[in-house]
This record gives structure tokens, C-alpha cells and sequence, in this order.
């Protein structure tokens, strides 16, 4: 099966290292990876990399986090994918800084992004998983800290969090969703989840 995965994210340099934009980095990291690059498109940029034998159509919307759902529909359109076929990656604000879950449905938990792409395909019935970023703000601060950049010590762990959300996505190619979203899920009860350093 051939696969869309879909990191959410804001476009723009001054978007680039924020906690919102870690969609993104995901697959920054894996076209790297891949000795692969993006190109502009309609709706995002777009890469594409393979593994063991499947195909993954990597996007980068361009919308704005909030638009996500148009470019995510106009791309399955284009690709005659069914929501079986989609990925989505996010960060998430009630998670743990570099905690992963992968779930095969469900609500946004309140992401804009996620919300708009369930209200635009009209479903929720697709894969997402999410990065924990934290919760560290006052009260009416959140749109500044989701919009902040990573601390110093956050951008040292980005490559290992990137590491693990591909490997994630990989298994759910070869070996189903639901034994890649126990192996995801689990991992980190068998290790620690990566800290942040107190400053």
C-alpha cells in the first residue's frame, strides 16, 4: 500500500524552529534521510521516499496549520488515496515534551490543524500521531508557546523524537497499524522518555 504522510506545520523562516512546526521536521528528516528533496506544489511541498518495497508521498502543507485540511483533500484527490492510506504527524500540547502516541482515530485534542483536515474529509478515521511538546505557559499564553521556538536543549532531541515517528510510520507498512501504534506507544515505558535539561 502506498501511503501519504502529512507533517503539519507553518510556513515561513520565522516558522521554521517552532514547537508547532515539529510536522514538519519529522519529514524534513526523514527526505534527508532519504537523500531526497521537496519540491513546491499545490497546497505544500512534496517528497517522495520508499521502503522495503512501499511508497510514501510525503507533504508539507502550505495553507497555514489552520487551512491544513485543504491541501490534505486536494492530495488524496490527486493521488486517489482512501483514508486508510493517510498519516498525519503533529505536535500536541497535552503530552510530555518527545512523548509519541500513534492512534488510528479520534478527536484533535483541540490542534487546529487536526480539526480542520477531520472537518474538511469529513472523518477522523485516519492515522495520526502525536508529538508531546508540553504545556509549560501561563494562562492565555498558549498561542505564543505553540508558536515560540524550541529551546536549545528541545533541538538536540528533535533528531531521535524524528527518528522514532519515522520507524513508527514504517511499521505501520509492514506490519499493520495497530502492531506499529503497541510497539510506538509502548516503547517508552521500557525507556525513558527524553528529558529536557533544567536550565
Amino acid at each position: 500500500m502506498d501511503y501519504l504522510v502529512v507533517g503539519l506545520g507553518n510556513i515561513g523562516a520565522e516558522y521554521a524552529q517552532t514547537r508547532h512546526n515539529l510536522g514538519f521536521m519529522v519529514l524534513d528528516a526523514w527526505a534527508q534521510a532519504s537523500d531526497t528533496s521537496f519540491k513546491t506544489d499545490r497546497y505544500g511541498s512534496v517528497a517522495e521516499v520508499s521502503y522495503k518495497g512501499r511508497h510514501f508521498v510525503l507533504l508539507k502543507p502550505s495553507t497555514y496549520m489552520n487551512l491544513s485540511g485543504n491541501a490534505v483533500r486536494y492530495w488524496m484527490q490527486v493521488l486517489h488515496f482512501s483514508l486508510e492510506q493517510l498519516i498525519v504527524v503533529s505536535d500536541d500540547l497535552n503530552l510530555p515534551f518527545g512523548t509519541i502516541r500513534m492512534r488510528a482515530g479520534g478527536s484533535s485534542g483541540g490542534h487546529n490543524g487536526l480539526e480542520h483536515i477531520t472537518q474538511t474529509l469529513e472523518s477522523d478515521r485516519w492515522v495520526r500521531i502525536r508529538i508531546g511538546i508540553g504545556n509549560d505557559f501561563q494562562k492565555g499564553d498558549q498561542i505564543d508557546f505553540v508558536l515560540g521556538n524550541l529551546s536549545e536543549e528541545e533541538k538536540e532531541l528533535i533528531p531521535s523524537i524524528s527518528e522514532r515517528v519515522i520507524q513508527g510510520i514504517k511499521d505501520i507498512s509492514t506490519v499493520g497499524v495497530e502492531r506499529a501504534m503497541n510497539s510506538l506507544n509502548t516503547r517508552k515505558k521500557q525507556e525513558n522518555e527524553p528529558k529536557v535539561p533544567e536550565t
